[in-house]
């Protein structure tokens, strides 16, 4: 487990009590000295549950058969990539061509977090850093809101005598569904937007005249938009480009100072304008309105992210140490889906269609 490295991410892929688990079973675990800081976890700790800690990312990622991490490797990572390695991470390949390719000549088994999917679609190990994003959006948007940081000057609940901001959310998933929980409780009026009609039901039966809820549209979401002091997109379609849901011309129509917080940004966003910006720099102005667009947005409250995170892969990653990671697959429909990349080849067809790349089968790979 190596040490993140990108900008303002302070996550580290597994708890001391995660090692703990993985050296019961018999398993060596290797971490990055420093590894664990960012989210409260000091060497010590990892020490005392049995990890061995190495003193740079060289060694760790030399030392790893499986290497653990929470994001995907960046370019000054590519050269630690080699193809008796199994990666397991979140990738969000089919927004970043360089990895993939890069990930493809060096023939390594890269599985993704966010692919790994179950029968019913759910997605569960992006299931708890959408419910921090899309907790989190709320709060960076009624930041970003504030006169000082170049927004509107209003307060999301407004006060007596005095309106309510308006908060549109595209998307009811795990994340649009959290934005929206957030938003309604610092007051603001809510409206949300999805496909699903379904999902839409469920939320109304949920949270009855306090949410907003209607079929997403092209008319109903601009209309919407232009009159929105907040937009929040959460648009997911798991392990493809995301849709682009608001336009140019639909900002060009916003009230000066408004906010749009993309939390698809990962899968390339979901605004027209979106491109992607980090904890240090999150936000740039389109049309007198304010984009913020940072990839990793649960980076910025790791103590709570990487705990949740380790709740959710930890049994992934037990069944990989054991088994290997052909027969974890094998066993498991779900973590199968989570293969994108294998012996030089794209196994997950979304990444393969985003970049014009020949696909190969998930069934070649197990064989």
């Amino acid at each position: 487990m190596p040490r993140e490295i990108k900008n303002n991410e302070y996550r580290v892929a597994i708890t001391d009590d995660g090692v703990h688990e993985l050296v019961a079973a018999g398993h060596e675990v290797f971490v990055e000295t420093q590894a664990g800081a960012g989210s409260s976890i000091s060497d010590a700790d990892y020490r005392a549950a049995g990890a061995t800690v190495l003193p740079d990312a060289a060694s760790t990622w030399e030392a790893g058969e499986l290497l653990i991490k929470v994001k995907e490797p960046i370019e000054q990572e590519y050269g630690y990539l080699r193809e008796d390695q199994t990666l397991f991470t979140y990738l969000h390949l089919a927004a970043d061509e360089p990895l993939t390719r890069r990930l493809a000549e060096q023939r390594v088994t890269a599985i993704a977090y966010e692919t790994v999917q179950t029968p019913d679609r759910r997605l569960p190990l992006l299931a708890p850093m959408s419910e921090v994003a899309g907790r989190l959006s709320a709060q960076v948007g009624a930041e970003s809101l504030l006169k000082v940081n170049g927004g509107r000057g209003i307060l999301l609940s407004g006060v007596p005598g005095v309106d309510r901001a308006n908060v549109v959310v595209l998307g009811a998933g795990v994340a649009g569904t959290n934005a929206a929980r957030i938003a309604m409780g610092l007051g603001a009026n809510v409206t949300v937007f999805d496909i699903n009609i379904p999902r839409l039901r469920q939320l109304d039966d949920l949270y009855g005249a306090a949410l907003q809820t209607k079929v997403s549209n092209t008319l109903a979401v601009t209309a919407a938009v232009k009159e929105a002091d907040l937009v929040i997109g959460s648009v997911l379609v798991p392990g493809a480009k995301a849709p682009k849901l608001v336009t140019n011309e639909m900002v060009a129509q916003m009230k000066p100072g408004s906010v749009l917080v993309d939390i698809a940004i990962d899968q390339g966003g979901c605004f027209e304008d979106s491109r992607p910006t980090t904890h240090q720099d999150p936000t740039f102005e389109v049309h007198q309105s304010i984009f913020y667009c940072v990839a990793n947005m649960p980076g910025a409250v790791p103590t709570t992210s990487t705990r949740a995170l380790t709740n959710a892969t930890l049994p992934y990653v037990a069944a990989i140490a054991a088994k290997g990671w052909k027969q974890a697959l094998s066993d498991d429909a779900s973590l199968a889906k989570g293969l994108n990349t294998w012996a030089g080849k794209v196994t997950y067809a979304p990444v393969a269609a985003a970049h014009g790349l020949e696909g190969a089968d998930l069934a070649d790979a197990l064989a």
